[in-house]
């Protein structure tokens, strides 16, 4: 495959379609990973409890490749991430509500697979729907108890 298509193949089996078993034809053994979510992976099966962690907080979590470039044993990919939120999340208690946030990720590569992923998301623009959704909620659920009395 070529980096785009190891790119394109990272986001859509391993996190779009849940494929973890794909993990060992897309990324290299020495794999790691630094996610701004603050964690950080060394080897597939430390990432792999990594993308379960985030598909429990964000049920239908989604990457979407809005632009990648590649060059030699590098790709850079602007991103759009998605999902619904389920699960206590960054100290927020979930809503079900959807979330989105964009952000960047740069891929080196070796022996044609994915060695190295750094990524870096834009966290205001995820706490801001993070709060944004939790004030809907509470507001909802004031007006509920409003109705109800």
């Amino acid at each position: 495959m070529s980096t785009p298509e190891l790119v394109s193949a990272f986001y859509e089996r391993i996190w779009n379609r849940g494929e973890l078993a794909a993990a060992e034809s897309i990324l290299h053994a020495s794999f790691s990973f630094r996610g701004s979510l603050g964690d950080q992976c060394a080897g597939i099966e430390s990432f792999l409890d990594y993308v379960r962690t985030v598909h429990a907080c964000l049920a239908q979590y989604r990457c979407d490749i809005l632009d990648c470039v590649s060059e030699g044993d590098r790709a850079f990919a602007r991103m759009r991430f998605s999902g619904s939120h389920v699960a206590s999340l960054r100290g927020w208690e979930p809503t079900g509500l959807p979330v989105e946030w964009q952000g960047a990720a740069l891929f080196t590569f070796r022996d044609g697979l994915i060695v190295s992923l750094w990524v870096l998301g834009d966290l205001a623009a995820l706490e801001s729907n993070l709060e944004r959704n939790a004030v809907a909620q509470s507001a909802q659920q004031a007006l509920r108890a409003d109705a109800a009395s």
